[in-house]
């Protein structure tokens, strides 16, 4: 049976954080070719390590999401390792939860490098290759706090929001260039980097508290959303928003 990324080239940013490994894990066993990308050098081999041994084509590359030079550089190695890119996600981010008075101006300015500035750079370095495959897409890390006020994470609501609103601007740009662009939203998930507030919460977290289905999603109940977006089964979906939240922004 043909695996649904068969003869595709993914990259994907962020890849050793938890939404990064289980959607790098899941491109593998669908058959695509991956350039994974992260800050964290060591992890991020090893994971590259372990898909190769399981039959992957993989290569990986550290990344620093907010520096123009280093996408280039990134796509470029692509460009001479694979020969072509189909499919690039944008995992990479990171998150403060302090509010509007709390954040400091340093801590603001990172946030948006990463998440806001980081996926826009992507797009731009990507897209020259995106459109000479013909078929291109284009997938967003957003939040559902990009979509709702939570009354704190001023700085990661802000970026996510942008996140948001520049999937769908790029999505109307490249609709008739052979690229599809769109933005997948989790709620409360399971992360590294949601860890802390979740051993110290639990079930009585307030986001999981809101949440009809009363618990936190794990990482491999978004990495299919991304493969659907990812796959040409998605191929008349462009511009839209996947929300993946256990109901969250259902009330």
């Amino acid at each position: 049976m043909t695996r649904r990324l068969d003869g595709k080239v993914a990259l994907i940013t962020g890849a050793t954080g938890g939404l990064g490994t289980a959607t790098a894990e899941l491109f593998a066993r669908e058959g695509a070719r991956l350039l994974l990308t992260d800050v964290a050098d060591k992890p991020l081999r090893e994971l590259a390590e372990r898909l190769a041994a399981d039959g992957a084509d993989v290569a990986s590359v550290p990344l620093d999401v907010s520096s123009a030079r280093e996408w280039d550089e990134t796509i470029a190695f692509l460009r001479e390792r694979f020969g072509a890119l189909h499919v690039l996600v944008n995992i990479a981010g990171i998150l403060d939860w302090r509010g509007v008075e709390e954040t400091r101006e340093e801590s603001w300015d990172r946030v948006t490098d990463v998440n806001q500035k980081g996926t826009w750079l992507g797009m731009r370095a990507a897209m020259p290759l995106l459109r000479a495959s013909g078929n291109g897409s284009v997938v967003n890390t957003s939040s559902v706090l990009g979509m709702v006020g939570s009354g704190g994470a001023a700085a990661y609501q802000a970026s996510k929001g942008a996140v948001r609103l520049l999937t769908k601007t790029a999505a109307v740009e490249y609709a008739q260039q052979g690229v599809r662009v769109n933005s997948v939203h989790p709620g409360v998930i399971a992360t590294p980097m949601t860890r802390e507030l979740l051993d110290a919460e639990g079930d009585q977290q307030a986001d999981v508290l809101r949440t009809p289905m009363r618990r936190a999603g794990r990482a491999d109940e978004v990495a299919p959303a991304i493969l659907f977006l990812a796959a040409d089964e998605s191929s008349f979906v462009t511009g839209s928003e996947l929300v993946v939240d256990g109901g969250l922004t259902a009330h």
